[in-house]
């Protein structure tokens, strides 16, 4: 007598099972995405039952510095506590007075200076301008200040020797342009930008080594922003 039964075909499989034939192997899983639209139906109901009944609160809206009441007086308060110095002048003439004042009154003496492509002729000190790595001081303009961060917002284009290499860094902030909120002075900076544009809050500092702040061994041992 052979041993090998007759097999049992799929009607016959079907007929025991129950199964119809939709095209599904037996004994397959539902999909991941069914499987996971599930738990997240769970979930989201847990959610709604413990919170059912609570008092639906508002979103108590911008959480970040509060609008300065004056712009310019914040600035000078959160630049100089980062250890920027500020002077406030009224006008260009009378930073270019002061100008010339400062730059002969420094411990060592300025012999030459790095100057910003954008630096009005008559903020220019009558000295020899100079390559920004063997310059006493550097003058450059910035586009805004931003009084919420006390920062200075600096194009690269032409100016970035002139903001890094010389040790004391001199910024003129033209009149109208400190902003309270760093977004503000973003919408008004121009449509075609340079490759970076870097927001400097005071002189350079580093606590790489030992955890210890160091001031100007980065950039600038000095920063001062003439708000003119």
């Amino acid at each position: 007598m052979s041993c090998g039964g007759r097999g049992l075909s799929d009607e016959h499989i079907r007929a025991k099972t129950g199964h119809a034939d939709d095209g599904a192997e037996l004994g397959s899983e539902p999909p991941v995405s069914t499987a996971r639209a599930g738990s997240r139906e769970r979930i989201l109901s847990r959610v709604a039952r413990a919170t059912a009944g609570r008092e639906r609160t508002l979103h108590p809206g911008c959480l970040g510095t509060p609008v300065a009441a004056d712009p310019v007086a914040e600035f000078v308060k959160r630049f100089t506590g980062q250890g920027g110095e500020v002077v406030e002048g009224e006008g260009t003439q009378s930073a270019a007075v002061w100008l010339t004042g400062f730059l002969r009154g420094l411990d060592k003496e300025v012999t030459g200076v790095a100057v910003g492509a954008d630096v009005p002729a008559e903020l220019r000190p009558q000295l020899p301008v100079v390559a920004a790595a063997h310059a006493g001081a550097g003058i450059s303009v910035a586009w805004a200040a931003v009084a919420e961060t006390g920062s200075l917002i600096l194009p690269s284009t032409g100016t970035r020797a002139v903001q890094l290499l010389p040790p004391v860094h001199i910024v003129w902030v033209p009149e109208g342009r400190v902003f309270a909120r760093l977004e503000e002075a973003l919408r008004e900076l121009p449509d075609e930008l340079p490759a970076t544009v870097g927001l400097h809050s005071a002189p350079s500092k580093s606590a790489d080594i030992g955890q210890t702040v160091v001031t100007g061994v980065h950039g600038p041992g000095r920063c001062i922003a003439v708000l003119a």
